[in-house]
């Protein structure tokens, strides 16, 4: 008997675009044979399944059911695949825990956690061979110096909302004179900012999921920018960064990355699919933690995608491991 699996794309902020089009992934790669799947939309005006032939449907939300020609449809689980809040910071993981429905990410308190970089940094800071680079931690409104800040750090450094995902909101900065504005461009995006010191070094990303109770890294993808660094627009725009998936390491390497992500992946409680971003120093080949996403995108630019064709697996085959582990 085929299980009735809602897809919960949209979403309330900047990322709802990338939302969708990772949704469209998904919904062309589940197994039709094993899963019924019923794509629902949220956005500011509601919750709903939109129907080709029909007029939007409202969830209701007391029980997240669908009522359809006079049919109540209840979900047995919940594919989220809503970047940014409310689906990748605990909130949704936290209704559906109440409802007692599983969904495909990571539970209410890691999503939460880790939407928060400057925390989850602190919580995976002492994994062999794991560095951090320098940083400041401020707050909107707080007592932070920003002569004291340009003392402490070294230029250049990047500035990046504490929160939220996708690169909104982050600058690189190279002069102090130009801090302000980037904190200010920062904080339109969050109440909370990461100035973290530049690292010298090859940017990879790279998926780690867990199937048959096992965790299991994905080939990295190396990541070349076109841009200054890895914005908004070279992640999502075709062509506008080089991307190199498997990425190129060397067996030494590949062996400690898969000892840090696989780390990283426990201490942080991570379940489904997770993606974390890495520098590794150019002088030294040392290890350093950019941050973990935990609903990384799936749209045809992604890198999910990409690692998961490069492991030898399609998409379907990826999804199907996926739900059985998360759903049941």
């Amino acid at each position: 008997m085929k299980k009735i699996i809602a897809l919960l794309a949209g979403g309330t902020t900047g990322e709802w675009v990338v939302s969708v089009r990772s949704a469209l992934t998904i919904a062309q790669n589940i197994d039709t044979e094993l899963y019924e799947v019923y794509k629902i939309m949220m956005n500011d005006s509601g919750w709903f399944y939109e129907p080709s032939d029909s007029v939007k449907i409202d969830i209701d939300k007391n029980d997240f059911s669908l009522m359809i020609e006079g049919r109540k449809i209840k979900f047995d689980g919940v594919f989220i695949a809503i970047h940014g809040s409310p689906g990748e910071d605990g909130k949704l993981q936290g209704y559906f825990d109440m409802l007692n429905i599983p969904y495909t990410a990571c539970n209410t308190l890691t999503s939460s956690i880790t939407m928060n970089k400057h925390y989850t940094k602190v919580i995976v800071d002492g994994i062999l061979n794991l560095h951090n680079a320098k940083s400041v931690h401020v707050f909107k409104g707080g007592s932070y110096s920003i002569d004291k800040i340009n003392t402490d750090l070294k230029l250049p450094y990047f500035v990046k909302p504490n929160n939220g995902g996708s690169s909104i909101g982050m600058s690189k900065v190279k002069h102090a004179d130009d801090l302000s504005m980037a904190l200010e461009k920062a904080f339109n995006e969050d109440t909370q900012v990461l100035i973290e010191e530049f690292v010298n070094g090859r940017e990879f990303s790279v998926g780690v999921f867990k199937a048959n109770g096992k965790i299991k890294v994905l080939p990295a993808t190396e990541v070349i920018p076109a841009n200054e660094f890895f914005d908004f627009d070279a992640k999502y725009t075709p062509g506008a960064t080089e991307e190199i998936t498997p990425g190129r390491m060397s067996a030494p390497e590949l062996e400690m990355v898969a000892q840090i992500v696989t780390d990283v992946y426990e201490k942080l409680g991570c379940r489904g699919v997770v993606r974390v971003d890495y520098f590794l120093e150019r002088e030294t080949g040392k290890f350093f933690f950019i941050e973990i996403n935990t609903i990384p995108g799936q749209t045809a630019t992604s890198f999910i995608p990409q690692q998961v064709a490069a492991m030898g697996i399609t998409l379907k085959e990826f999804y199907t491991q996926l739900m059985k582990e998360t759903l049941g």
